[in-house]
């Protein structure tokens, strides 16, 4: 329960710090949006070939735009030797990481909220028909990425080409994930359903991604802020 608490408090704190400056979330809102716009010239949204790259689209949007807001996670924190106080605090590493990593997750999902529709009215994909399996696989996804960017960028905190540094990590280590996303994204766009055969395969191996990343990162988290 102590522990929990810890979590919503760490993601509490970096929420309200977001909010008040709104400095990586107005970024990553309009990259998104720009990338999708960019897109709809070079795609006809009426041809059926739109349909059979939809995923990939939303999901090459979301990484690009998710990336500049996971940058800020523990960059926010430099100014003042904040980080240093987070570390030294009672507050357990794991449960550091993972209200960063729920704050990031809430943020990122606001971003994908905000591109679905935009997303819909510029190639014409009617995704409402299936809201709730692609808002499950907007969260899983979402957590994949999540996990993996908070990790990388307490890793990354104190390099000096870490904007640089961190897409490089992130994307390398985040292609299973992508994959699947943008595949189930891509089969629920097209009316088939997440109980198909090819579905559950790309699910399941989504679901296992995010179990085996967010474990290692929770087992690792201490020595990557500590050691």
């Amino acid at each position: 329960m102590i522990f929990l608490r810890h979590v919503l408090t760490v993601a509490n704190k970096d929420l309200r710090s977001e909010f008040r400056t709104k400095e990586a979330i107005n970024s990553s809102f309009s990259f998104a949006l720009v990338i999708l716009l960019l897109f709809s010239f070079a795609f006809d949204p009426t041809e059926e070939m739109t349909r059979e790259f939809s995923g990939g689209l939303l999901w090459i949007a979301f990484a690009f735009a998710g990336a500049l807001l996971l940058n800020r996670s523990f960059v926010r924190e430099l100014p003042n030797d904040c980080l240093d106080a987070l570390i030294a605090s009672p507050v357990p590493a794991a449960a550091l990481f993972l209200g960063k990593s729920l704050a990031n997750l809430i943020l990122l999902l606001l971003v994908e909220a905000v591109s679905f529709p935009v997303f819909g009215v510029f190639y014409n994909q009617r995704w409402t028909q299936q809201f709730w399996p692609l808002l499950l696989v907007a969260i899983l996804g979402t957590w994949g990425f999540t996990v993996v960017g908070t990790m990388f960028s307490a890793l990354t905190v104190n390099i000096r080409l870490r904007e640089v540094m961190l897409p490089l990590l992130v994307y390398t280590t985040l292609l299973p994930c992508l994959m699947a996303s943008m595949q189930l994204t891509t089969l629920l766009l097209a009316g088939e359903p997440l109980t198909s055969v090819e579905g559950l395969v790309w699910l399941r191996f989504l679901i296992a991604f995010d179990v085996i990343f967010s474990t290692l990162a929770v087992a690792f988290v201490e020595t990557v802020l500590i050691g």
